[in-house]
């Protein structure tokens, strides 16, 4: 795998390996251990738009792979001067930079970087405008990978998410983690359904695979294995989606009472969120604090999926090649 733009592109066999290679990092991360796998690596962060999550998981993953590490923000840099990204690039690839991730606010800023060739450093997208964030699908994918495994008391690894039922709600216009879940979770074999104000889809959501739901308590009904809520991007409207933000919490909020459905149906689920939450107008705070909720676990396998990427792109790694050298063991 030379880059990582996207999760389309991802066959199920190289989804379920980064998994895996995920499933060793968390172990990893869950000792408090550092590996010098990346040693003498340097990875360039380069950020275009703000972020907190998405930067400190991976500065995280870096330095517990031992890597050395350049922070690029457009804040106060050349680019506020007017600097290209191309020129940008160029510039930051004479320091030795063995990797770029990049977030930017532009659709296909990422792919842009990867494929003109402007450098020959591999690429790995931290989100790019409403189109993709490759890393936050496969972290969502490896939660619910653990809470089907957890429920069906199985070992987690080398197996997909063939028979759940996924509901993922709210902005998913403005998404682009509804986008990239769309399609990892479907070529792992889960079923998907978008739950929105009609408002809130993309014009062309007919020609996605996945259920449409503008009832709440209907997709409820249904009996989904995990619920997934995204925020309202207001940053990102420039018009009147919904009424009010009080209307908008009754149709298409998780509230006290659809949270209870939930518990009603009798069977383990699950509830994420990509973060960060806006308590009381997405989800309620009963339903965010639940045992069922899995949005810290989500922060936390955030670190190892993005370990697990960056060695696959920097090392040429697999699973298989992992476990095969540390055998019951995380020395490395």
């Amino acid at each position: 795998m030379k880059h990582l733009l996207d999760t389309r592109e991802l066959t199920r066999e190289e989804a379920i390996d980064i998994l895996d290679i995920a499933d060793y990092m968390a172990q990893v991360k869950a000792e408090n251990k550092k590996l010098s796998l990346l040693k003498d690596k340097l990875v360039v962060n380069l950020f275009f738009e703000d972020s907190t999550r998405t930067r400190l998981s991976f500065e995280s993953a870096e330095k517990r792979l031992g890597a050395d590490i350049m922070n690029f923000a457009a804040k106060g840099s050349s680019v506020s001067k007017g600097e290209s990204l191309k020129d940008t690039a160029q510039t930051l690839a004479e320091y030795n930079a063995d990797a770029f991730v990049i977030r930017h606010s532009a659709d296909g800023a990422p792919y842009r970087l990867a494929t003109a060739g402007w450098t020959n450093i591999p690429v790995l997208n931290a989100g790019d405008g409403t189109h993709a964030h490759p890393t936050q699908a496969l972290l969502d994918a490896m939660s619910l990978r653990k809470f089907k495994a957890a429920r069906d008391g199985v070992d987690s690894r080398g197996t997909d998410l063939a028979g759940l039922r996924v509901l993922i709600v709210g902005d998913i216009l403005h998404s682009r983690v509804a986008r990239s879940n769309l399609w990892l979770l479907r070529t792992l074999g889960a079923q998907v359904a978008f739950v929105a104000p009609p408002t809130l889809l993309p014009l062309d959501t007919h020609a996605w695979d996945a259920e449409i739901f503008h009832d709440f308590d209907e997709a409820i009904a249904t009996a989904p294995d995990a619920v997934m809520m995204l925020r309202i991007q207001k940053e990102r409207m420039n018009a009147a989606y919904f009424p009010s933000a009080e209307e908008y919490t009754e149709l298409w909020g998780l509230t006290k009472d659809r949270f209870e459905a939930l518990e009603e149906m009798g069977k383990p689920f699950a509830i994420l969120h990509p973060g960060p939450m806006n308590r009381g107008l997405e989800l309620c705070s009963e339903a965010a604090d639940a045992n069922e909720s899995w949005v810290l676990r989500q922060v936390s396998n955030g670190v190892a999926v993005r370990m697990a990427v960056l060695y696959q792109l920097l090392c040429d790694g697999t699973a298989a090649k992992l476990y095969a050298e540390n055998p019951g063991n995380l020395e490395l």
